[in-house]
């Protein structure tokens, strides 16, 4: 065999590089029934397999496929060149790559960090951690994922990684760092043998196997199959209650870290599997990085702005130096950790100074897109679903952004600044996406600018908002004075007089009660924020977190996307037909608005109830054992002493006074029984907001 393809090369005038032929002992085909090798291509080349006359293998069988001895091929196009490692995050301890179809075995430290990174991206790998102080003692502790869930209280209809991992004695083993995927499996074991010959892949590899071999020496005894956090293993509960799987999110370079909380054993696979898309078909390599103690590696997940765009890791607002000291309690909002709730309030207080007094938010992950340009306008009347050509400088107004369906893109307040010149402060960063296109699509002359991280945000709601803002707001005698504010007004204000931090002040909120919103530069956040605190202490002023603000919401009939609209639910179906003006010229959507405008099939009502018990977004709303509705936000509200929700009902059946049931325990073991009302729940004229 080596004879004929040296004669090839030669033939083909390679004489000159025979020194570049590279010959490879791959396996015994007699003894490797079901194992697979992979050659992976950096350059052009030609590809021989050698076929020794003594394995049993007839040119036949090779050709012609089958269970009898056969060699089958495959080609797989790169899904991207290169193999790609992030920026290390701290100082290193030592680093190794898992090649493919193995595994290994490291010691961790308590405070410690492990890096694991897909270098290639969609490649699956399993990982263990085992209590070095218990394998002292002849007991083996490892992540436990049933002690797990329960230790968070999360089960995960979702895939995802908890936020820590515990054993089986309720001691916490690792903590989660950083994670650039958001999408992994804790449901399954490692991959097993017995999976595999199940499906007729005699003696494939397999990491659970793998895994045994890798803790020998920590005289860990060997498993038929290995519980296993699998990272970037793309899997789910579908609707019939069954584990779904397809290939994986994870891109070239994404990683998770996370650090001991105590001294451990590890264990790292790069998953085999090449007989389901988890890995792409194609297995490869994970890079694995351990790194000393450090303060540096923040808690961050990862954002991405567009599907294949690359990830931005959560970071802290520009308020994070001052909420920080006033609570631990934060939630991702797309990427910023922003407070849920305060130490010294949290919900109901902070539910009551909205109500009552003034209250300071952060609201930093709000998506604000400045539109400029001689087409900006042109832009916006296509894009929006009210009519910019009416809207004054320093004037806002409520709009949608709708596809051609008549579906909601997004929702926010769009603020002209000057004749050619918006402020588009929006919820999604799909909207800079929808600009965009539809800008490149009509060849206009306009320039979308995203202000991202630059331009901050605080809410200042509640009735004593405007007594707050008296002393604190200077503005210019060409710009409007805080009392000549109307809602939805723009103006240009100062902290205090001519040389104070400047920032953008708009009537504005998403409370339903009177209220404002401050837009400044990240420089200025701080000094803004204190003097804003200074300002409202006569009026006990409360800070408030994202908790309280979705409760204020639902008791306002405030909408939100992923709840009261989304994909399949056009604007009139979520309670949106206000923000529609359907006498204006051609936008996107309007033909299909137009078109259900007349005989909606669903509509959006409030539902109030007789007791306390809350239903949740996506209970199914009953009318005896027929399904006419589904809740899309819910709330036990303190205004009202009791449950309420908001719920989209079939027409025939949304009347004002209708009684219905929420189906609970499979629709039919349980009922919550809710009176039909229209929305808002509190201040349905928006009198406080106007006041």
């Amino acid at each position: 065999g080596l004879h004929g393809i040296t004669q090839h090369f030669i033939d083909q005038g390679g004489r000159d590089k025979l020194d570049q032929l590279v010959a490879v002992s791959v396996f015994d085909a007699r003894t490797a029934m079901g194992e697979s090798f992979i050659v992976r291509a950096k350059a052009p080349l030609t590809l021989w397999m050698l076929i020794d006359p003594q394995s049993g293998l007839s040119d036949a069988s090779l050709l012609t496929g089958g269970m009898g001895g056969a060699i089958d091929f495959d080609y797989v196009p790169s899904r991207k060149s290169g193999i790609y490692l992030p920026e290390p995050l701290a100082e290193l301890r030592e680093e190794f790559t898992v090649t493919r179809g193995s595994a290994k075995a490291y010691e961790l430290s308590a405070g410690e960090t492990v890096q694991i990174i897909d270098v290639e991206g969609q490649q699956c790998s399993d990982f263990m951690a085992l209590r070095c102080d218990a394998l002292d003692r002849g007991q083996e502790r490892y992540i436990d994922s049933t002690v797990t869930r329960s230790m968070v209280r999360g089960a995960y209809p979702i895939p995802g990684l908890f936020d820590k991992f515990y054993d089986q004695d309720m001691q916490p083993l690792l903590k989660l760092k950083q994670d650039t995927v958001g999408r992994h499996d804790t449901f399954a074991l490692a991959c097993t043998a017995r999976g595999y010959e199940e499906r007729g892949f005699f003696g494939h590899l397999n990491c659970s196997d793998n895994i045994s071999a890798a803790l020998t020496p920590y005289s860990v005894k060997p498993k038929t199959a290995w519980p296993a956090v699998n990272f970037f293993f793309n899997s789910w509960i579908d609707e019939g209650h069954q584990l779904q799987s397809d290939e994986a999110w994870s891109q070239p370079g994404d990683y998770v870290a996370m650090e001991a909380m105590a001294d451990l054993v590890a264990v790292t696979t790069a998953c085999p599997d090449d007989v389901d898309p988890i890995n792409g078909w194609n297995p490869t390599d994970v890079h694995v990085r351990i790194y000393k103690k450090s303060n540096r590696i923040t808690h961050a997940v990862a954002y991405r702005r567009e599907p294949d765009a690359e990830p931005i890791m959560t970071e802290h607002s520009a308020f994070h130096e001052r909420t920080s000291a006033l609570t631990r309690d934060y939630r991702v909002a797309r990427d910023l950790w922003l407070p849920q709730s305060y130490e010294g309030t949290r919900v109901q207080e902070e539910i009551e100074a909205c109500r009552t007094a003034v209250t300071i938010q952060d609201l930093s992950s709000i998506r604000k897109f400045d539109v400029l340009g001689p087409d900006a306008e042109k832009l916006l009347q296509r894009a929006l679903s009210r009519n910019i050509s009416k809207l004054s400088i320093n004037r806002g107004l409520y709009a949608l952004m709708c596809d051609e369906s008549g579906s909601v893109i997004d929702d926010g307040t769009l603020f002209r600044l000057t004749a050619d010149t918006f402020r588009w402060c929006c919820g999604s960063d799909d909207s800079g996406l929808q600009l965009k296109a539809l800008a490149e699509e009509q060849q206009l002359n306009v320039w979308i600018k995203s202000l991202y991280g630059s331009l901050v945000n605080l809410a200042i709601q509640g009735p004593r908002s405007r007594d707050l803002l008296t002393g604190l707001c200077f503005t210019q005698p060409t710009q409007t004075d805080l009392f000549q504010l109307k809602w939805f007004g723009s103006t240009v204000a100062r902290l205090h007089d001519r040389n104070g931090e400047a920032f953008q002040l708009t009537r504005s909120g998403y409370t339903g009660e009177l209220g404002y919103e401050i837009f400044c530069h990240e420089k200025s956040a701080l000094a803004i924020w204190d003097a804003v605190m200074e300002a409202g202490r006569p009026y006990d002023i409360t800070p408030m977190g994202l908790s309280a603000l979705d409760v204020i919401r639902i008791e306002a009939g405030l909408m939100a996307a992923g709840a009261e609209f989304g994909p399949d639910v056009d604007a009139f179906e979520a309670g949106l037909g206000f923000a529609i003006d359907l006498n204006k010229d051609a936008f996107i959507g309007k033909a299909a608005l137009e078109r259900n405008a007349s005989t909606p099939r669903r509509q959006l009502k409030g539902l109030r109830f007789a007791g306390d018990e809350t239903p949740v977004h996506g209970d199914p709303v009953m009318l005896e054992r027929r399904q006419v509705g589904v809740i899309t936000s819910a709330c036990l509200s303190p205004t009202l002493g009791c449950a309420i929700a908001m719920a989209r009902i079939a027409t025939e059946h949304a009347e004002n006074g209708v009684q219905l049931e929420i189906g609970k325990l499979d629709n039919h073991g349980k009922r919550l029984i809710a009176t039909v009302g229209d929305v808002p729940f509190v201040d349905p004229t928006r009198s406080r907001a106007r006041a």
